[in-house]
């Protein structure tokens, strides 16, 4: 049964002999109900407060699975994304050594490839070199020949124009410069007096006396690797003698 505030107020008891003091029971039941009716409005509020405190504590729980749930989700989350950094991880760190390992064979066939290409380069080169080097001693060689070629046959000029240059000295000896003035007179005799039969003719040895002799040239071509050298020897003229006027018109 329920009881109110109101019904404490109104209640009645029957009358009886030698019964409760009647104020006293009334006061006790206004002061009751009073109490009772604060009793009551406390429990509302204490309701009030109960339903708003479970309402909370609903919320709460729910933000709480929320958030259990939401870091569950995080930790599935973060750990799926550490696997998969570390997954894309060894993938790049494969690949980078794929490629490292790539580059690294690349670079030793091009190494392997410019060293080779250096020593066949090397080797042609000494090749050239030592082609070269054997035809400037061949052309040493054929330098030397014709430099002996070229002294011997310039001895032999010297000594054929040392003999020449002997001859017209003796020959320029043996000229008469008298006997060539004396056939000179007598031909100019002749020629100015055609006439006169009386005028003798130089006899064959004059005639050759008179003849001057010319300088002698030697000339000789020696040929010395694509050059001409001409080599010129001029025996010396025949010495003039000095003679007066007097003595050649006389």
């Amino acid at each position: 049964m329920r009881i109110t505030p109101l019904d404490i107020r109104q209640k009645t008891f029957e009358k009886n002999f030698r019964g409760y003091e009647k104020d006293e029971v009334n006061a006790f039941l206004l002061s009751l109900s009073q109490e009772w009716e604060r009793i009551v409005d406390e429990n509302k509020e204490l309701r009030i407060k109960l339903e708003s405190t479970e309402r909370e504590v609903t919320k709460l729980r729910e933000v709480e699975s929320s958030l259990y749930k939401t870091l569950k989700t995080a930790e599935d989350t973060g750990a799926n994304v550490i696997e998969q950094a570390r997954m894309a991880a060894d993938l790049h760190l494969k690949e980078s050594q794929m490629r490292a390992d790539g580059m690294l064979n690349e670079a030793k066939v091009k190494a392997r490839n410019t060293i080779e290409d250096s020593d066949m380069r090397a080797k042609e080169i000494l090749a050239e070199m030592e082609d070269r080097l054997k035809m400037l001693v061949e052309n040493y060689k054929q330098m030397e020949a014709t430099r002996d070629d070229l002294l011997t046959n310039i001895r032999h000029i010297a000594s054929d124009a040392l003999d020449r240059v002997e001859r017209s000295r003796v020959a320029i000896k043996e000229f008469d410069p008298d006997k060539h003035l004396s056939m000179a007179k007598r031909e100019a005799k002749r020629v100015a007096f055609p006439n006169q039969v009386d005028i003798e003719r130089p006899s064959r040895a004059e005639m050759r006396a008179e003849i001057r002799p010319e300088p002698i040239v030697i000339e000789k071509e020696v040929v010395l690797e694509q050059q001409t050298t001409t080599i010129r020897v001029e025996a010396p003229p025949a010495k003039k003698v000095q003679r007066s006027f007097f003595d050649e018109i006389g």
